[in-house]
């Protein structure tokens, strides 16, 4: 029988125990029946998908998910994210994660500017391009708040920290340190408050679509990267299924096919009608292996809201994982596995390098009588690396 795969992928479901859920975190306390169900019907375990000394974001994580080792590959998040989108970096260049972000009095108030629309930040970025832009400096649009910003021989080994890591604190604590570049970086973050005020204050003025951005947030630089495919690796051909360009751009470094849906938000009520579809378009097209990712529980964790990170929880559950187990009903050959790339923590509003639960089930999987997909039915066992779980989920027999 020739096997195929899915990796489902809720991003930042997992949590810590919540006082205002009795102690259960939000996995153990959200209504998860077809996420139980696959447990049942297989194997449950512990994912360390951050190796030591690697920040718990959801390059390094989604990376070592997809059985890429970070300490091997993994030259910044911002590369990433320009390889989905058709960004070209030269041998000289460095890319860095351009957020839209919201300040208050120099307080970091909101790492998304609100959840800015794809149409507004695009006139952001482009009145950014078009006053900052030279040979040297140059924005690319993205989707939403994330866009990237490239820069020839500048900034590679500076420290810089996720907006998202400090929603609710004092900017000025957290900007970017170090030597190779730290003052024109910080030049160039202080030269954009200007521009987005004058483009801000022209959207607002005309559209119905508002804008609350008052700056950009550099971070997650590197320069260019390059995977060996998963073809090479594994003879697997597939596809990836995402609304964010970082999880986009690890399926095309990796040799994959990035199916697009329209309606795919990367929040709560994306298309999650379409992105199943698009996985089994895959498969009946005769691909081997699908990375459907999620986005929704980790923008809701980064919020902070736990009613919100239930309902992302309960969807993903409901119309991922439900969805796709009923197409292995169909399709005995598929092998499942259900697993998030990281921890991001309600508490803290932000990732934790902490282990997180898998399961996995089909066909060869062995079956350890687990009945429930949470962080305590998972640890039975200890922790296996990203690389590790990979390989044994491609090749269990």
């Amino acid at each position: 029988m020739k096997y195929r795969y899915a990796i489902l992928v809720g991003d930042g479901m997992a949590d810590f125990p919540v006082g205002e859920l009795g102690g259960k975190t939000p996995l153990e306390y959200a209504s998860t029946p077809n996420m139980d169900k696959a447990a049942a019907l297989g194997r449950i375990g512990l994912l360390a998908t951050i190796p030591n000394g690697y920040p718990p974001g959801s390059d390094v994580g989604n990376m070592s998910l997809m059985g890429y080792d970070p300490r091997n590959y993994f030259t910044g998040r911002a590369p990433i994210e320009a390889a989905s989108m058709g960004v070209p970096i030269g041998k000289d260049d460095v890319a860095f994660r351009c957020n839209l972000v919201t300040m208050d009095n120099g307080v970091m108030n909101d790492y998304s500017a609100g959840h800015i629309s794809t149409p507004v930040a695009h006139k952001v970025i482009n009145a950014l391009q078009k006053a900052l832009g030279t040979d040297e400096i140059k924005f690319f649009p993205g989707v939403g708040y994330r866009h990237i910003m490239t820069i020839k021989n500048t900034g590679a080994k500076l420290v810089c920290v996720p907006p998202h890591d400090i929603t609710g604190h004092p900017a000025d604590e957290y900007l970017p340190k170090g030597d190779g570049g730290r003052d024109k970086i910080l030049s160039i973050m202080n030269s954009a408050r200007e521009i987005i005020t004058k483009a801000r204050d022209e959207i607002n003025k005309n559209g119905d679509d508002k804008c609350i951005a008052t700056d950009i947030w550099l971070w997650g630089q590197g320069p260019s990267a390059a995977f060996p495919s998963m073809q090479e690796r594994y003879g697997l051909t597939g596809s990836v299924i995402s609304a964010v360009d970082l999880v986009r751009g690890l399926g095309k470094l990796s040799g994959l096919n990035v199916r697009l849906v329209d309606g795919a938000t990367g929040y709560l009520g994306t298309n999650y009608a379409g992105k199943v579809s698009a996985a089994v378009s895959a498969f009946e097209n005769g691909e081997d292996f699908v990375y459907l990712h999620i986005e929704a529980p980790d923008e809701t964790s980064h919020e902070g809201i736990l009613n919100k990170k239930l309902q992302a929880i309960e969807e993903f559950d409901k119309y991922v994982v439900g969805e796709m187990l009923r197409y292995q009903s169909q399709n005995p050959n598929l092998r499942i596995a259900v697993s998030p790339d990281h921890v991001t923590a309600l508490s803290t509003r932000t990732h934790d390098a902490s282990p997180v639960p898998f399961c996995v089930c089909g066909p060869g999987v062995r079956v350890d009588g687990a009945d429930q997909y949470n962080e305590k039915s998972a640890r039975h066992s200890a922790p296996i690396g990203g690389p590790e779980f990979f390989d044994t989920f491609i090749n269990e027999r």
